[in-house]
């Protein structure tokens, strides 16, 4: 009734159904050296990408495969989808929310073809990146596991 006086969650939920992994194993040296900021990704099972923090959205790519967050507490958090999808041009992804507005972790963002880009031979591997207002070590008790969309895997 009163969601509107409900605090926000500092949690950091799984933008997708699979399995989650270490940024260290993710085929791509942009992300496995961190260059981009510390984090986590998961081999996603299902074509749904879903808010990991609740906040708002403040970007989104113009070719689809990815998005930012930023928290109310000042965490900011890129979510990009496969690797190398920047190349695709948007093909593949369908944006379901929008830039500017305000989201709660497990709200849909963006949706993606996963079986058909992986036919084509794209990773669809998904990446959480912190890029800036988190400094912790991220060692998850996740890593190696299956983890759903929208589900907590991390303390802010």
């Amino acid at each position: 009734m009163f969601g509107f006086l409900r605090k926000e969650s500092s949690a950091v939920a799984a933008p997708v159904s699979g399995r989650c992994i270490r940024l260290e194993e993710v085929a791509d040296k942009v992300f496995s050296s961190k260059m981009m900021g510390d984090g986590f990704a998961v081999i996603p099972k299902d074509d749904t990408a879903v808010a990991p923090v609740d906040g708002e959205i403040v970007m989104i790519a113009e070719t689809k495969h990815a998005f930012g967050i930023k928290t109310k507490a000042g965490m900011e958090l890129l979510v990009h989808i496969g690797l190398d999808t920047v190349d695709l041009k948007g093909e593949g992804f369908t944006v379901l929310a929008k830039q500017g507005s305000r989201v709660r972790a497990g709200e849909p963002v963006i949706r993606f073809d996963r079986e058909g880009l992986e036919k084509k031979g794209i990773d669809m591997t998904t990446m959480v990146i912190f890029t800036g207002g988190y400094e912790k070590d991220i060692d998850l008790e996740a890593f190696g596991q299956e983890v759903g969309a929208g589900e907590a895997v991390l303390e802010g």
